[in-house]
Parts: C-alpha cells; structure tokens; sequence
C-alpha cells in the first residue's frame, strides 16, 4: 500500500483553503481545477457546466500556449483572461493543471 507524502494533507487544506477563499470573492460563479488534458479534478459548477468550460478553456489555453511559444520559444503562458458581455473567464496555468475562475464582472 502506497502512503501519502508526510505534508500530502497540509497541501490539500491549503488547496482547500484557497479554493475557498477564491469563491468568496464577489461575483465568482465557479471554479474548475482540471489537468491540461481536460480531465476535470474538482468543480463548483454542474457536471454539464464543468465539462462544457474544461474542454473548451483547456483547449483555449492550450492555443494560449503556443501563441506565447511562437512570440517568443523562451516564454510560457501563466495567466489568461477574457472578458466578454456576460462572464469573465482567468485561467492560471501551472505545470500539473489549470485553475479556471469563472465570474460575473457586473458583480464585481
């Protein structure tokens, strides 16, 4: 049987806290962890909703990604943002998966 590293549970209270901390800011309407393939490891929206936004913004980032290669091969993409009539979508791009934060910018 396989144990967990010795700070695995401090590292998912701290994920937690954050998660946390981000839906309590005004006008969040959700949030989606997934990997960069797509495959969804915590949500706030819907089972539709949270397929819907993982699929189409991880294809989006990934699209992000390259763009920021070919400027410049050096360079990476860390954060996106899109802002549009309705929703404005961040995403915060790390090695291992994406944090999606969807909100209301009317709210804010």
């Amino acid at each position: 049987m396989s144990t967990l590293p010795k700070d695995a549970n401090k590292d998912f209270n701290d994920v937690e806290a954050t998660l946390t901390r981000i839906q309590a800011h005004k006008g969040v309407q959700g949030i989606v962890v997934a990997t960069h393939e797509g495959t969804v490891l915590k949500s706030t929206l819907d089972n539709i909703q949270t397929q819907q936004i993982s699929t189409l913004v991880t294809q989006l980032a990934a699209r992000g990604k390259s763009v920021v290669r070919d400027l410049d091969p050096e360079d990476d993409l860390t954060f996106l943002r899109i802002r549009s009539k309705k929703h404005e979508i961040m995403v915060a791009e790390t090695k291992p998966y994406l944090l999606i934060v969807i909100q209301n910018p009317h709210e804010l």
